[in-house]
């Protein structure tokens, strides 16, 4: 027979460290079991006396360390009053119920860092998914190289099946790409020339050569993992709240314990190893082990669950604020629109087919790069409108575009263009009337003639992300009102957008120390409000909320910075989301509270009545402590209700988010 490999013994050994918290507990049950089964047979007491210290010492060493520690810093905490416990019964004799108090609380211990390593698994399964190396282009080849020598500007391959190794931007290729780990997007996203790609996101069925924006260590996956890992380090008001609590409440359980020893005795009501038996049954059931955990297991999964849904939150305190949000400001540009101009509507004239129209604009906006041709041209090839062949074609700075079309003279721009200079028609009372119309639709309106006729009006404008009307309807259904649009753009043009998207406020022209203002006077009407932005011009106004959120893909790394919560997927149905699981994690925090503290009520006036044994007070008390870790898990099952179906629950049946 072969030995065993050092390979498979290093897994053995791994897999026993993994696992420690939970082969201790067991270990010591076994020996507790057998030395009680002894010493109930009646044999030598050397032998169960043996297993019992067995028992004592591996499901005790931990508690009687932290628990010394803990006294030597002169800071009592729930170790030392189980260490002081379980020595005390040991100390009277009653060897079984010390053995097994230390057992349970090892093994509550080791359920408590189990479950809750669950939780963490969430967030460290990003870091597994990005891959180690790259094949990156040197010269003309692609060579494999590790991922930490790779550097901004490097060209990066990837192929189909393999996750993108880089943040960057497509230069060539297109595929499907599967974000859901970082955006939590459930359904591939197309990828061609110019889109940004994650680090870490699984690429379909194409090819891929991606230019690289950020280092590995900058990486959109690492910058996750960093900011959860500092959320999981601060604390929410209810967190410090119990830390308050329990270093007061500890040394008065201590008090209590001495005094439930001592006093009885002294007064002849109890023997003194019956008084210390209750005192060490009232110390097991006083202490606030549960209660010490209540808000931390409850903030580590709502934190995980926020993650994978993509919605970074950067602290426990920011996680329970945003559950108690009632008001939310939202910038208009790039946040409830997409930031860029696409095709409204077009208005025809003179009988002249809407394609028609588009393809004698789009035939001269072909030759120009500003923002508003990209619409033009967008709309046009969405629609498989082919464009005409052009000539002579020239800006006219300010006004528009001249040229021919098919040898037929072509003007498109603005109602100035169109004053009789420039080689371009007057613009005719019909003309004027379409432009009027589209203005009136906060629309940048352009009007197109060919061959000397004016043919139609296009009208633009900055559309209203798709998902935006759904997520404002969504905040609504969770009684979160206002919700108010802030913007620096004109008052028209502010009020259309609201309009569409269904704002309860609409506050234009605004700069951005005016947008500060605006969160304030919210804050001062509602208590606490939420700004959600993307840009430079929003970070203070972010900083000023009780809770700022950034749009994540889009926003500016100041606006991230200054934000509280970051939505990776810039959709923002994942706003709602949020709340939901905030107000989820609030609701959990307090029934943990109610479970861990009602159990010490009904255990403390037992314990002082000698109604239960130590060994019962001890299973009651670790038991409400699993109990807490496990209701707080269930924040990982969260899932948001179908659109009615009122405010979110936790652990429904699996259904899709609302939109």
């Amino acid at each position: 027979m072969s030995a065993p490999s050092v390979d498979h013994l290093s897994d053995d050994a791994n897999w026993l460290r993994r696992h420690r918290e939970l082969i201790e507990p067991a270990v010591a049950a076994v020996a507790l079991l057998a030395a009680w089964m002894l010493e109930r047979s009646g044999a030598h007491p050397g032998l169960w006396g043996a297993l019992y210290l067995v028992s004592f010492a591996v499901a005790g060493y931990s508690a009687l360390v932290e628990g010394a520690r803990a006294a030597f810093r002169l800071r009592l905490d729930v170790d030392f009053l189980m260490a002081v416990a379980a020595i005390g019964a040991a100390a009277i004799g009653e060897y079984a119920e010390g053995a097994m108090l230390l057992v349970l609380f090892s093994l509550g211990h080791g359920l408590e860092h189990y479950a809750m390593g669950q939780a963490r698994k969430a967030i460290r399964a990003l870091g597994r998914l990005t891959p180690t190396v790259a094949w990156v282009r040197r010269g003309d080849a692609f060579v494999e190289v590790p991922v930490a020598s790779v550097t901004v500007g490097d060209v990066v391959r990837v192929r189909p099946s393999e996750r993108v190794p880089m943040d960057g931007t497509v230069d060539a290729g297109a595929s499907s790409v599967d974000q859901s780990p970082i955006t939590g997007e459930s359904v591939p996203v197309e990828k061609g020339a110019g889109d940004d790609v994650f680090a870490g996101t699984l690429n379909g069925d194409g090819l891929l050569e991606v230019r690289v924006t950020r280092v590995a260590a900058d990486s959109t996956v690492a910058r996750m993992i960093r900011l959860v890992e500092e959320a999981q380090g601060q604390k929410s008001a209810t967190q410090r709240y119990a830390e308050r609590f329990t270093r007061v409440y500890v040394p008065c359980v201590v008090a209590a314990t001495v005094v439930m020893w001592t006093l009885p005795p002294v007064a002849g009501w109890l023997t003194w190893a019956e008084a210390f038996l209750r005192a060490m049954t009232l110390l097991v059931g006083a202490s606030p082990c549960a209660l010490a955990i209540s808000t931390p297991a409850a903030v580590l999964a709502g934190v995980a669950r926020a993650a994978r849904a993509g919605v970074l939150i950067k602290g426990g305190a920011h996680l329970e604020s945003l559950g108690a949000i009632r008001a939310f400001a939202m910038d208009k540009t790039g946040t409830l629109t997409l930031g860029r101009p696409a095709l409204r509507r077009v208005v025809v004239l003179d009988g002249t087919p809407e394609d028609r129209v588009l393809a004698v604009a789009a035939s001269l906006e072909e030759h120009s790069t500003h923002p508003l041709a990209h619409a033009v041209l967008a709309a046009a090839r969405a629609r498989g409108v082919m464009f005409a062949p052009t000539g002579d074609v020239q800006a006219i700075r300010g006004k528009g575009m001249s040229g021919t079309v098919e040898g037929r003279p072509a003007h498109l721009g603005a109602l100035r263009l169109f004053d009789g200079a420039d080689g371009a028609p007057a613009a005719t009372d019909a003309a004027r009337e379409a432009v009027a119309s589209l203005e009136g639709e906060a629309c940048t309106a352009m009007l197109v003639a060919h061959d000397g006729r004016f043919i139609g009006a296009i009208g633009l404008i900055d559309g209203p992300r798709p998902e935006a009307a759904h997520a404002v309807a969504a905040l609504h259904a969770l009684d979160v009102r206002p919700v108010v649009m802030l913007t620096g753009d004109n008052e028209r043009v502010a009020r259309a957008v609201g309009s569409l998207v269904g704002v309860d406020e609409v506050r234009a022209s605004l700069m951005p120390e005016r947008k500060i203002d605006a969160v304030r006077e919210l804050l001062a009407a509602h208590g606490s409000v939420a700004m959600v932005g993307d840009g430079v011009n929003d970070a203070p106004a972010l900083a000023a909320a009780t809770v700022g959120i950034a749009m994540g893909k889009s926003g500016t790394d100041v606006a991230l910075e200054a934000a509280d919560v970051a939505l990776m997927s810039d959709d923002l149905m994942r706003l709602p989301l949020a709340v939901g699981i905030s107000r989820a994690a609030r609701a959990i925090v307090r029934q943990n509270v109610t479970i861990s503290m009602g159990m010490v009520f009904i255990l403390i006036p037992l314990a002082v009545a000698g109604a239960v044994p130590v060994w019962v007070a001890v299973i009651m008390h670790e038991g409400s402590t699993v109990a807490v870790v496990l209701n707080s898990l269930r924040l990982l099952g969260y899932r948001a209700p179908a659109p009615g179906a009122g405010t979110p629950g936790v652990a429904r049946a699996p259904q899709a988010p609302p939109g």
